[in-house]
């Protein structure tokens, strides 16, 4: 029996074998690219946990009293080989540490200036004698330690592909007295 071109057509939009895998050849791609920034932006943000630990670290050890009969040692000292520390132990290159873009704008306890980032070598913002509270009538006065860190993505096809961006960590703690 001869097949007519209707017939022809019709069986052939039925028929269903191989679809599943142009469904797939379309899906998978993107997919593959979720999953891809999945991982990316979850390495961003481990950094990103890494590098506020390490402020705060940073920062709990400039803060810590200091020894009145010791050699004296300067609180961006203790503040930046506690940074370096944290870094080590999380297998990040502190040589990639980056003071900010712009310094954090805190006031000092003292006379109620702007305090600047000390001038010490290191590559992260330590602030002394900084006001840690505001409108209330007892002064709680502290250290600042602020930081960046850079990350570089890798998301192929998109906008992101092999861009930096930096991760910025700030800490600040009460000091202490002794």
């Amino acid at each position: 029996m001869p097949h007519f071109p209707g017939k022809t057509v019709r069986r052939l939009a039925g028929e269903s074998r191989g679809a599943e895998i142009a469904e797939a050849a379309a899906v998978l791609p993107i997919m593959f690219m979720i999953l891809v920034g999945i991982f990316w932006f979850g390495q961003a943000f481990s950094i990103y946990g890494t590098i506020t630990r390490a402020a705060q670290e940073g920062a709990r050890a400039a803060a810590a009293p200091q020894c009145s009969t010791c050699t004296p040692v300067v609180a961006s000292t203790n503040a930046s080989n506690a940074v370096v520390a944290a870094l080590a132990a999380a297998r990040l290159d502190p040589a990639n540490l980056h003071r900010p873009a712009t310094t954090p704008s805190l006031f000092s306890c003292v006379d109620g200036s702007a305090v600047a980032c000390d001038g010490s070598p290191s590559n992260m913002c330590v602030q002394e004698n900084v006001q840690l509270s505001t409108g209330t009538t007892q002064q709680v006065c502290g250290v600042s330690v602020s930081l960046q860190y850079p990350f570089r993505f890798w998301l192929p096809f998109t906008s992101l592909n092999k861009q930096t961006i930096q991760l910025n960590a700030s800490a600040r703690v009460r000091r202490e007295t002794m």
